[in-house]
């Protein structure tokens, strides 16, 4: 079983985080996870107002409404940069996910301007749910896991992810499939990864970029949930590599990254 006690869930009031929240309640009620709620009140910038930077009067209750009352639930209001917070908070209460949404942005608008999710996919030692296309989020007890996918690489990160991709599998009774960007070649390393986990996924390998590869075969597989690996390398990448927030960007279901 994943051991999944604590979800962190960082609450910017926004429809994006209305829509996240039915992963977050699905997640918490097949684990029965306490969900602790960050409102993060950063400092004013130079393009946004003093009220937009301390607008976090609506309140948990009145934004999630009763939805609050059929989980456990801490409350916490943080002042600070948002993705620091964020990382901090989850260290400091033991959080084992950090439940996201992030806009989706390209890579150069990123390194210019920042952006919460790939600061704390940058940051955080737990994996990491980041969910793109919340605008079409199912409603509330809709949430379905019947496919997941586990992208791999074959680094280092890829047993860790595959661990993580089987256990959550086998506790929804979904099917999991293994996909790999790269040639045949790569059959033996992944039955070889496969024995290590003790998985029996399908496997799916096709030929070009990644980012592309990885898309591309979790929409033809109508995937519920894609989950990757990180890198655990210091740098001005660090853990956040060009293909992992790529596959975020363009990947039509939420995303897992160990």
């Amino acid at each position: 079983m994943i051991p999944l006690k604590r979800i962190l869930f960082p609450v910017d009031f926004s429809e994006r985080c209305r829509g996240a929240f039915a992963y977050v309640e699905e997640m918490a009620k097949h684990f029965r996870a306490e969900v602790i709620l960050l409102h993060v009140v950063e400092p004013p910038s130079y393009n946004s107002s003093l009220a937009e930077s301390y607008d976090h009067s609506e309140g948990f209750d009145s934004f999630f409404g009763e939805r609050l009352k059929h989980l456990h639930v801490r409350r916490l209001i943080e002042h600070g940069e948002a993705a620091s917070k964020i990382v901090q908070c989850a260290t400091h209460h033991h959080a084992d996910l950090i439940m996201i949404p992030t806009q989706g942005m390209g890579i150069y608008r990123r390194l210019i301007i920042g952006s919460t999710a790939a600061k704390v996919l940058h940051d955080a030692d737990c994996p990491v749910w980041t969910g793109v296309h919340l605008e079409n989020a199912p409603s509330p007890g809709k949430v379905h896991y019947g496919r997941v996918c586990c992208a791999v690489d074959l680094k280092t990160q890829s047993a860790k992810a595959l661990d993580w991709a089987h256990r959550f599998a086998l506790e929804h009774g979904a099917a999991l499939t293994l996909v790999h960007a790269g040639s045949g070649d790569a059959a033996e390393a992944l039955d070889h990864l496969q024995k290590q986990i003790g998985s029996n996924a399908a496997i799916r390998v096709r030929v070009g970029e990644p980012k592309d590869v990885v898309a591309g075969l979790t929409a033809e597989l109508h995937s519920d949930l894609l989950v990757i690996g990180r890198g655990a390398e210091s740098g001005i990448l660090g853990r956040l590599e060009a293909n992992a927030y790529s596959i975020i960007r363009q990947s039509h279901c939420p995303v897992v990254s160990v």
